[in-house]
Parts: structure tokens; sequence; C-alpha cells
């Protein structure tokens, strides 16, 4: 059985060029040129749109071409719903943007944020990743309308027009928002290097708020070690078989 290292920047866009940077001078350390994917915001929090930054859609367009894989994260990545479920008030501050939308504006978002990212890129995206993860039943319904090739939520990836499940575990990730959430996912990371052997598919998912905290650079650092010694740095088109 070969088993597989998927890394993963989210929240990829101008907003946070810098913060990006940092992060890809990380995983190149550890999994090589273009073995992971960037999710790409069209235009975070309303803050920074993709379709008004020339300069980073043609370093997009770069770092496609050598290969790193391009996913539509979303349209804005901000939670507009004013009532939220528990996911939604306990897992994500306020950014779980497709966690209760109708599959009519789900599909909305996705088409033009789709859109606005392969203008920039040149192909079209490997797949489609909501932001924190969530999913209301009218945005499933909507990512296998579009047809994406690939999805993946917290504990597994997927190909949405076949239903059919291609890795399974759940995602290593860090949360930078507060001390205690510091904490928490520094105590998960620790334990998930214990035994590596138990995710046959194991995803890194990196932030642009982790380069803010030392702490928890050097644990994702000591988490790509880890995993790069057990498991093969692949892309997430490689599960297609």
């Amino acid at each position: 059985m070969t088993r597989r290292l998927l890394a993963s920047i989210h929240d990829v866009g101008p907003k946070f060029e810098g913060q990006v940077d940092r992060l890809v001078d990380l995983l190149q350390r550890h999994v090589g040129e273009a073995k992971f994917a960037m999710l790409v915001v069209p235009d975070h929090w309303d803050e920074a749109p993709l379709s008004a930054a020339p300069a980073f859609q043609a370093r997009l367009r770069r770092w496609a071409d050598a290969g790193v894989e391009m996913f539509l994260h979303g349209w804005r990545h901000r939670d507009d719903a004013p009532v939220k479920g528990f996911a939604q008030k306990h897992m994500t501050a306020g950014e779980g943007e497709f966690s209760s939308l109708s599959a009519t504006e789900a599909g909305v978002r996705i088409a033009e944020g789709r859109k606005i990212i392969e203008d920039a890129i040149g192909r079209r995206v490997a797949g489609f990743i909501a932001p924190a993860w969530l999913y209301s039943d009218g945005a499933l319904d909507a990512v296998r309308n579009a047809g994406f090739a690939l999805a993946e939520d917290h504990m597994k990836v997927w190909e949405p027009v076949s239903g059919r499940i291609l890795a399974r575990g759940p995602v290593i990730t860090w949360a930078s928002r507060s001390p205690g959430r510091i904490r928490s996912s520094l105590m998960v990371a620790a334990t998930a290097r214990i035994l590596p052997y138990a995710l046959p598919t194991a995803r890194i998912a990196v932030h642009p708020g982790d380069v803010t905290v030392p702490a928890l650079i050097n644990s994702i650092d000591a988490t790509f070690k880890r995993y790069a010694s057990t498991h093969r740095p692949s892309r997430y088109a490689d599960l297609i078989v």
C-alpha cells in the first residue's frame, strides 16, 4: 500500500501574500517543489479581490505552471448566516461560508469564483474545498452539479460526481486565533506524529495565521518532517485511479 502525504496551503490570495510565501518555503523543504495544493479565495472577506490583483494572478499562474494544484476555496470565506449551528460557532471564527447556503446561492458563488481563478491560472481548478471544511446539503449539491473532479471535508476526500470516497481520515491542521486553540492544535499534532501509519493518506493543512505563532511553525515543521519520512509526498490528483 502506498502511503501518501497531501499538503495544502489554505486561504491563498493577495490579502496574505507574505504569509503564503513563508508557507511555500516551509512546505517545499519537506515535500519538494509543487507537491502541494493551494486553496484560493477569490475575495477574502470582501477585502482582497483576486480579480483586482494582476500581479498575484501572475504568481498563481506560475505556481500552477510548476504543478501546484489550485482549488477553489469558497468565495469570500465569511459565513453571513444570521443563525449558526454548533460547528459554525465552535469550529470556525465565522468563516464557514458554505455551511448554510442554498444550492442556488452556492452555485452562483462557485461559478463566479471558479471563473476568476481559472482565468488567472489558465487551466481548470483541481477541485473545490469549502472554507472550514463545512458544507450545507445545498452546497454539496452545488459542488456535485459543478462537476468538480475532487472535493474535501475534514474527514475525507471524494469525487463529487460519483460520490466515490478516495481517502479517509482527519486533516492535521493548526489554529492560531486563541491561546486555547493554539494549545489544543499543538497537542493534536504531537499525537499525530506518534503513529503516522494510522493515516494511510495523511493530509496536512496550513493557514496564513500559523506563521504568526512560532510554536505553531515549529510544530508544522516537525509534523511535515515526520510524515515525509513515512509517506510519499503526492498530489490530490494521484488519488484518482
